[in-house]
């Protein structure tokens, strides 16, 4: 980690709780709530992995309404709750230690970017919803090369811009199929490892891993 130049984050899911948004509906969707929201972002992920191998692109807010739809039928979910959803979606909650962390990571003279599936719109909003506004010097989306990760050409594009190489690059991701993306690029991925989960295997094993962000500190 010595060499590092910049460090790059994932959005959802390492900065930005996914479940926040059905959590603050839990009383009205019921002792579900967590299945729900969990099974709407497996479906989500799914669908941007489906349309990168079918070449039938669509952008990350409408994947996100697509997969809402489908898991609303599951769960049986009153389909006025629609909307409410959507709009909490859009102001995702950061996790407690992320704006301290990348304050103090700031201060070291990193580059502190994002990279993520999501629309540049819905990324600003999360980050300015957020307090984050003054922090990133880039917040990169998919939508530069119209494909999801875990493609190669989504992990380039911090390395075009920067001018720097792959192995100078810190990259944090909570999904274990963004870590290895990002590692079999070349990528230095560190796993954010929130709920001890295990490791997929997907011919790449982070040399870190974190239980949150602030442990960050410790590894640069």
């Amino acid at each position: 980690m010595e060499n590092i130049k910049a460090i790059i984050f994932d959005a959802y899911g390492t900065l930005f709780d996914v479940n926040s948004a059905a959590e603050k509906c839990k009383e009205k969707i019921g002792k579900n709530w967590e299945g729900f929201a969990n099974y709407w972002r497996t479906t989500q992920l799914e669908y941007t992995w489906l349309r990168s191998l079918m070449k039938r692109h669509k952008d990350f807010w409408e994947i996100t309404e697509d997969s809402l739809n489908k898991s609303m039928k599951v769960f049986n979910i009153e389909p006025s709750m629609k909307n409410d959803l959507l709009d909490l979606y859009k102001v995702l909650s950061s996790y407690p230690e992320v704006k301290e962390t990348l304050n103090k990571l700031k201060e070291k003279n990193y580059k502190l970017a994002i990279l993520s599936n999501g629309t540049p719109s819905l990324l600003n909003r999360l980050v300015s919803n957020n307090n984050l506004e003054n922090i990133f010097d880039d917040i990169f989306s998919i939508e530069e090369v119209g494909i999801f990760k875990p493609d190669s050409k989504v992990y380039d594009i911090p390395i075009q811009k920067y001018k720097i190489q792959k192995e100078e690059i810190a990259f944090l991701s909570a999904n274990t199929w963004d870590v290895s993306g990002g590692g079999n690029f070349g990528y230095n991925s560190i796993w954010v490892n929130r709920n001890n989960n295990i490791f997929d295997n997907l011919d790449y094993s982070p040399k870190n891993q974190v239980k949150n962000l602030s442990q960050l500190l410790d590894i640069m």
